[in-house]
């Protein structure tokens, strides 16, 4: 089954924009294993726009551009697959992409059964150029049949920035993800902004079709594509364990050859990665919220929970501060006889059992996650 879980991987886009290339691709595929991306559960690389010519060759076919992939797309594709990992590339649903490369609106059997035969196994579909008198949602569903065609197993990535509400209807006419905001960019402001309008729309996404709030900016420090401004170490950690706790996909979009120590580690939490992969793939459930406070749960498997404090404010919270958090809101009143024995995912702490509240310190657009096991008190 295709994106049992939230799928994982790269992508070039927030880092290298057009300024891609095939040395790029090969130096990524072995940063991710030499680095421990891969055995993290990182296992797709994806090639996004101005991979192609401008133009399709005389039988209609999409191009290669022959400067960035000298020995063609699907070299680079028998490279990744060499080293264990998945590979991605990317159309759009319009005439031409969105940065005015061919792209697959009338070409959509023709393009699929292209990916396909270069050995693709993720299809990035994004959503510029899009024809006024297109139907958005019959040309999702046509890429969707066109890669089933083919007989390869293609994860689909659609990428419609969530127009027409596609958490409504994506995950039946196939898609395997789905954008549901606009493109993030390398700032506190920016994925504050997409996590937050999202909150209303995680339940409609789970096992076989996850909902996508884009790629992550970690370590990105306002370098590259989409670095407007760049984030502290801070920002990074709550913009991850944000994506983490609401199961969604984590596609990186950082240079993963030259991330620092810091930004490499948080990638790969694993206590973190493991409840964005819990096998349940339940959404959290926003349980309290006032003044850019937050305050959520998550059931995750053999009875565990997880229990997430996000300040998003620009004023720091001290201990038991003014923002209640009363477990009564998680349905584990005080006169139940139960309590939660914590254990801090950042730092492997065990908190030991709290009953009633517990109410953490919070650093301004800061954040804390606990794993958590109901337990008699």
């Amino acid at each position: 089954m295709l994106a049992k879980k939230p799928p994982m991987g790269w992508n070039s886009w927030n880092t290298f924009g057009p300024n891609i290339s095939e040395q790029l691709i090969l130096e990524t595929a072995d940063a991710m294993i030499a680095q421990g991306y891969r055995d993290a559960g990182y296992e797709y690389l994806v090639i996004d726009d101005c991979w192609s010519l401008k133009e399709r060759d005389a039988d209609g076919r999409l191009v290669a551009d022959p400067e960035k992939f000298p020995h063609g797309i699907k070299y680079v594709a028998d490279y990744v697959h060499s080293k264990g990992l998945k590979f991605g590339m990317y159309s759009c649903a319009g005439v031409r992409t969105c940065a005015g490369y061919p792209a697959s609106y009338d070409h959509e059997y023709a393009d699929a059964q292209t990916f396909a035969d270069w050995g693709v196994d993720f299809l990035k579909y994004d959503f510029c150029n899009f024809p006024a008198v297109g139907n958005c949602k019959n040309r999702y569903h046509r890429m969707s049949m066109a890669l089933k065609a083919t007989g390869r197993p293609i994860l689909f990535s659609a990428c419609n920035w969530g127009v027409e509400e596609p958490w409504k209807w994506m995950g039946a006419v196939g898609a395997h993800m789905y954008r549901s905001t606009g493109d993030i960019t390398d700032n506190f402001k920016s994925f504050k902004d997409i996590a937050l309008s999202q909150i209303g729309n995680l339940s409609m996404s789970g096992s076989g079709c996850f909902n996508d709030p884009d790629m992550l900016i970690v370590g990105m420090y306002g370098k590259g594509n989409v670095g407007l401004g760049g984030c502290t170490d801070v920002e990074y950690r709550t913009h991850f364990a944000l994506w983490c706790l609401f199961g969604v996909p984590l596609m990186m979009g950082g240079d993963i050859r030259t991330l620092n120590d810091v930004s490499r580690a948080l990638l790969l939490n694993r206590e973190l990665i493991a409840i964005n992969q819990d096998e349940e793939c339940r959404a959290p459930y926003c349980a309290a919220a006032h003044d850019d406070h937050y305050f959520f749960v998550r059931h995750l498997a053999n009875n565990e929970f997880a229990l997430a404090y996000f300040n998003l404010s620009d004023n720091p919270q001290p201990v038991n501060g003014s923002f209640g958090c009363s477990f009564d809101e998680i349905g584990i009143p005080y006169g139940c006889g139960y309590g939660l024995e914590l254990t801090d995912v950042f730092t492997g702490e065990n908190l030991g059992i709290k009953r009633d509240y517990f109410i953490p310190a919070l650093e301004a657009h800061g954040c804390q996650m606990y794993r958590a096991k109901l337990v008699r008190a």
